[in-house]
């Protein structure tokens, strides 16, 4: 099994001011991520305001596609033993709250 770690190409657009803490962590989240939240105060995450989001983050494993003539004889060369393929295993984000209210 072969791990690496990369960033992403394209990281998620800071915020509108419009959207509350919550909905960003939840469309995060819905986008895949586990969210790391760092935060300045002590007042619920309901009055929070994002400050920023960075660091996204990707796991990669490199996973063995095996070739295999199909019915219909689809496929590669008889020389292909396989091609290894990046699959993502996991992905985190940090955003920053200032809760200080």
């Amino acid at each position: 099994m072969l791990l690496s770690v990369g960033a992403v190409l394209v990281a998620p657009a800071i915020p509108a001011q419009a959207e509350t803490a919550l909905e960003t962590i939840a469309a995060l989240e819905a986008a895949g991520y586990t969210v790391n939240i760092d935060r300045v105060g002590s007042a619920p995450l309901e009055e929070c305001v994002v400050t920023s989001v960075r660091n996204p983050q990707t796991v990669t494993e490199l996973a063995r596609v095996e070739h295999h003539d199909g019915p219909f004889g689809f496929g590669g060369d008889d020389d292909d033993h396989g091609r290894l393929v990046p699959v993502v295993v996991s992905r985190s984000i940090s955003v920053s709250l200032n809760c200080a209210g």
